[in-house]
């Protein structure tokens, strides 16, 4: 379902694939090639939500911000099933792992992985291209080559099935 929050209104491209059971609504913008799994909520009535290309927001993650402070999230970033994201800035080609949670100001840098479960807290900045893990995270070591094409193989195949599905729901 998609709401209006007020005079805000989701910008969504048209090539988005929103699975059943996803809100989205007030003010959040989604890019194109971007695909919302099933049960998720995405809600950008206290700040904005900035949403880029190539997203994948999997089943069951709750979007949300606090007053001033928007939550971004760049190109081709993949945000795992169960994940609550809080006014926080995800760059491009970062991996959000299952069930973590990254809270208000905390920055997750380009072609970082944060680990399954783990905990950012308020304002902890994970540098570009780093594993971090942990309740709270912490940095454990740089990726490999081997974990970059993962993230990468990651991003297209939800492309790609984000696509599948949008046909499905043009038959319907």
């Amino acid at each position: 379902m998609i709401y209006p929050f007020h005079d805000k209104e989701p910008e969504i491209d048209p090539s988005v694939f929103l699975a059943d059971f996803t809100i989205v609504t007030g003010d959040v913008t989604i890019g194109p090639e971007s695909s919302v799994w099933f049960n998720t909520v995405i809600r950008g009535d206290v700040a904005p939500t900035v949403i880029g290309r190539k997203v994948n927001i999997q089943d069951l993650c709750c979007l949300h911000q606090s007053p001033n402070n928007p939550l971004v999230l760049e190109d081709e970033v993949t945000v795992g099933h169960q994940v609550t994201l809080h006014s926080c800035i995800i760059r491009k080609q970062a991996l959000i792992g299952m069930g973590s949670v990254i809270l208000d100001g905390a920055e997750i840098g380009e072609g970082a992985f944060i680990g399954a479960g783990s905990l950012v807290p308020p304002g902890k900045k994970i540098p570009a291209g780093m594993l971090a893990l942990g309740r709270p995270a912490k940095v454990v070591r740089e990726l490999t080559g081997a974990d970059r094409k993962d993230m990468e193989r990651i991003v297209r195949e939800y492309a790609e099935k984000g696509a599948y599905y949008k046909s499905l729901q043009k038959k319907q």
